[in-house]
């Protein structure tokens, strides 16, 4: 080996060692908490400026600093960000949006409060804490992840480790302090950041932005391990880090040169996409914030104040009004997340690359350096701009179509760093450039009218996106994405549009910031800076566009009238409350104000007291007339639907049954009925006896063949053969672990089968998604309610007419109609609506798409028995129309009242079948001991 190769290995494995520590404190982190602690690089920085400020600002003996940044700072960073911002968040549930949206608080509040303390500029005076000679840093590697192996793998704390990752609750049902896990993994994270922190600040930039960015880059080694496995992210460390030192010794003339060059110089970042973009996903859950009731409307004032406020710097001059030019424009990159992440539900931590790529672009189409396209005017190389940055959205949008949780975020965090270093950083793109304003708004007061207008159309696109067909699919994706297919809607189509849209919002707001400062300046596209406006956007209201206005001001407003990183620091203040206030400030305020007003004693007078008795009586005759309305609007439909459909409920005692074959999971003590419920009470319907008559058998309309499907080792369906008649129940039973979940979902279109067919009529539909399925006819509701809490109800019941694309006017009234849901309660937002109402309102969305088959995953979860007896005879007389039912029950009651035909499943197969009176006896036969 020469002497150049052997010194650029050993300098590869050195900074291969400091991601090594960076991937082992991010797997610990992870594996104890379940959080991917995206401020670990901010503490990194931390970590190195506190050394620095000990040594060089303080005198400190280099040994006494290093123990108390690395062994009192650091872990008390780590702490309590476990004790005053995650476990809060592990109380309430974990919700993965929230831990998410902290995390980045958390990196935007350390970011800037180093640069209030320290400044912003870079420092090249941080004390060397080991030699360059990586070897001694090499070895802290190894010793430190052997360590951790043997102890997570040989220790009690190791089994509780695993315990906890596994199952949180259980592990402390099971006597484990899951906390004090918790608060162990944090510090032992926190250590490895300000590990690296000391060990890398001597040799780069010590700044707020990049130190923590650099750091960043190297999650791909944990990713690629996969966040459990610490021996593939030494490996995967020390081997970039080799890989990337090698690479430097190329040289090539021209821009492809250059490109290899920022390829070699940048092999972490290529990492981080290739984990990122390639390998499956880390998360399977949402990581959106989103509210748990439905969004309050901006009151009209606010709009007039906004409006007033934005007006106000026209009559600015000087600084004043340059400072306030950028206000519009970066209102309008902040739009763009409330596309996509407020309407559309996605998680973007990219759009700051989009702003960038419609700066540059428009630059380089006003200089005529793009390639094949003249020198344009300003306006119009804006225009172009936006349009060939549109389709790039499709870069971040296509991983959201399989992606969720934390693989999404990743996913387009990852797209950001890239772009950032191989094209805003390379001078083959951007040295320059110049870009001026549009002729006739070369001044400051003529460009800021031409911004409003711009700001004007960006609003009404936004807004549009928001109402009619379009606006309430997105609310169904953002509020429930399973839901939402189930319905009909296209569900990678519209995550494709809002990632598009919101592409073109942000470019056309890049572009506007460049002319406002008559450069292209990269640092003001930075991919912090992106996670900034993000945290900006989430906090003041995801999906308030008022909010985006807001984050716009409050960003350029206090950091030019302040030291810089005021901003930053507010921001992360609130991020890191935004799992309280997942709605916001507003939100939160609207909520204390309401406590506030509860905890008033309010006394009536003597004739309110009687006002107030009155309006009781007079409510409850109300109800109880509604009551009987709605049961004779059931039995007429059942009546209309012939006479000889009509089958009787049947009071049969079968709880040995239940019992047998698996309770429904909230079989406890049902919920009270709701004052919205319209369900006829039992008495208004008395049961009559089962007959015995057979149905005339009609042609299949759904068919399973052959199907076959295996989760892992485990096989879910052995071969099931299935047909579900046109206007007949048929019903599925059997033992929790039976299959029949599985069956349930290669058959709604959420599965697919390892083998075998699926056919509506004679058609194939093995292969369609739900969404495709759904427009067919085949519609189906969930076991966990799926519906759209921000959506009124009867939007919920449109947004399945609509995507069912059911030609009907009157289908969603009738549906109202049919379910109940026809008086004041239609016009309630869902969220907070009793469990009862909830499933007439799932099971109007579904009928109003004119389903064809309807699978029902146990419909009477959570209904009381005046609610099941009502439930009952609207499905009786659904199947009496035509339509087929297939219903997967715990509730053998129930199926026995319901079910023409009932199939029984045990170990994947369908061992027996059958009318219900032969079938459920033969069970009570099987059960009933000798």
């Amino acid at each position: 080996m020469s002497s150049f190769t052997y010194d650029l290995t050993l300098a590869g494995l050195s900074v291969g060692s400091a991601a090594a520590l960076t991937g082992i404190g991010l797997i610990v982190t992870y594996r104890a908490t379940g959080v991917l602690n995206f401020a670990h690089g901010a503490v990194t920085m931390v970590c190195a400026y506190a050394l620095r400020q000990c040594v060089v600002g303080w005198g400190w003996p280099l040994w006494l600093g290093a123990v108390v940044t690395l062994l009192v700072l650091a872990p008390g960073i780590g702490v309590a960000l476990e004790r005053f911002v995650f476990r809060p968040l592990a109380v309430l549930g974990g919700d993965p949006a929230q831990t998410l949206v902290a995390s980045i608080g958390v990196f935007v509040l350390l970011v800037g409060g180093a640069a209030l303390v320290w400044g912003q500029g870079a420092r090249d005076d941080a004390p060397e804490l080991v030699s360059a000679d990586p070897w001694g840093q090499l070895a802290v590697v190894l010793v430190l992840a052997a360590g951790v192996g043997a102890v997570i793998r040989w220790t009690r704390f190791g089994r509780e480790l695993r315990a906890v990752v596994d199952n949180r609750r259980l592990a402390v049902l099971g006597g484990v302090d899951a906390d004090r896990v918790a608060a162990a993994g944090w510090a032992f994270g926190s250590f490895t950041a300000g590990l690296t922190g000391v060990l890398l600040a001597p040799y780069v930039r010590l700044d707020p932005y990049g130190l923590p960015l650099l750091v960043m880059e190297v999650v791909a080694v944990a990713v690629a391990a996969r966040m459990r496995s610490l021996p593939v992210a030494v490996v995967v460390a020390l081997g970039i880090g080799v890989g990337q030192s090698q690479l430097t010794r190329l040289h090539l003339a021209g821009w492809h040169g250059q490109l290899v060059q920022a390829v070699g110089a940048n092999l972490f970042v290529v990492a981080l996409l290739v984990a990122a973009l390639v390998l499956p996903g880390l998360g399977s859950r949402d990581a959106l914030p989103r509210t748990a009731t439905a969004r309050v409307a901006t009151p009209p004032g606010a709009w007039i104040v906004a409006v007033v406020l934005f007006l106000l710097p026209l009559g600015f001059a000087g600084t004043d009004l340059h400072t306030s030019v950028q206000v519009p424009a970066l209102g309008v990159v902040l739009l763009s997340l409330v596309v996509v992440t407020g309407r559309g539900g996605q998680i973007s931590l990219g759009q700051a690359v989009y702003a960038g790529l419609g700066a540059l672009f428009t630059a380089l189409l006003a200089a005529g350096r793009f390639p094949g396209v003249p020198r344009l005017p300003e306006l119009a190389a804006l225009a172009l701009a936006v349009l060939l940055v549109a389709p790039l959205g499709l870069v971040t949008g296509w991983p959201a179509i399989g992606r969720h949780g934390l693989s999404l975020a990743l996913a387009t965090f990852a797209v950001g760093v890239g772009v950032s270093r191989f094209v805003f950083a390379q001078p083959y793109a951007t040295s320059g450039l110049a870009l001026d304003r549009p002729s006739g708004f070369d001044g400051d007061r003529a460009y800021y009218v031409l911004e409003l207008a711009l700001l004007a159309s960006a609003l009404w696109v936004t807004h549009a996106l928001r109402r009619g067909r379009t606006g309430r699919a997105l609310a169904a994706l953002r509020d429930h994405e399973p839901g939402a297919s189930a319905a009909g809607v296209q569900v990678p189509s519209l995550k494709l549009l809002a990632f598009v849209a919101g592409a073109a919002l942000a470019a056309l707001g890049g572009g506007m910031l460049g002319m406002g400062l008559r450069a292209f300046d990269p640092s003001a596209y930075d991919p912090v800076r992106g996670l900034l406006w993000f945290a900006a956007v989430v906090v003041l209201g995801a999906d308030s566009t008022l909010g985006a206005l807001a984050a716009a001001a409050l960003l350029v407003g206090l950091d030019a009238g302040a030291r810089g990183g005021v901003a930053a620091a507010l921001v992360g203040v609130l991020a890191v409350c935004v799992g309280r206030f997942p709605g916001g400030p507003y939100e939160a305020l609207r909520a204390a104000a309401g406590r506030l007003r509860l905890r008033r004693r309010v006394r009536l007078t003597p004739v309110g007291v009687g006002v107030r008795r009155r309006l009781r009586v007079a409510g409850v005759r109300g109800q109880r007339a509604q009551a009987v309305s709605t049961a004779a609007a059931h039995t007429g439909v059942a009546r209309r639907a012939g006479q000889g459909a009509e089958r009787a409920t049947g009071a049969r005692e079968r709880r040995g049954r239940g019992a047998g074959l698996g309770q429904r999971g909230d079989a406890a003590e049902p919920p009270p009925r709701d004052a919205t419920s319209t369900s006829p009470t039992e008495d208004a319907h008395p049961p009559r006896p089962r007959t015995a008559q057979p149905r005339r058998l009609t042609p299949p309309l759904l068919t399973a063949h052959a199907l076959h499907a295996r989760y892992g080792g485990f096989t879910a369906l052995d071969g099931v053969d299935l047909v579900v008649r046109a206007g007949q129940v048929t019903a599925v039973v059997g033992p929790n672990g039976a299959g029949k979940s599985t069956l349930f979902h290669c058959l709604a279109g959420t599965v697919r089968p390892l083998h075998g067919r699926v056919r509506l009529g004679g058609r194939d539909i093995t292969r369609l998604p739900a969404h495709a399925r759904t427009r067919l006819g085949v519609a189906r509701t969930f076991q966990q309610l799926a519906v759209f809490p921000s959506l009124t109800v009867t939007e919920n019941v449109r947004v399945g007419a609509e995507q069912g694309r059911v030609p009907d006017p009157g289908a969603v009234e009738r549906a109202l109609r049919l379910f109940g849901l026809d008086g004041d309660v239609r016009s309630l937002p869902a969220a907070g609506l009793p469990t009862g109402t909830l499933r007439r309102v799932e099971l109007a969305r579904a009928f109003a798409g004119g389903p064809r088959v309807l699978l029902l995953d146990e419909p009477a979860a959570g209904l009381d028995t005046a609610e099941v007896v009502a439930l009952t005879r609207v499905l009786r007389a659904l199947a009496a129309e035509g339509t087929a039912l297939l219903v997967v029950e715990h509730d053998l009651d129930l199926v026995a009242d319901l079910a023409d035909v009932v199939h029984v499943m045990a170990a994947g197969r369908i061992i027996t079948s059958g009318p219900p009176a032969r079938v459920l006896d033969t069970l009570d036969a099987r059960e009933t001991p000798a």
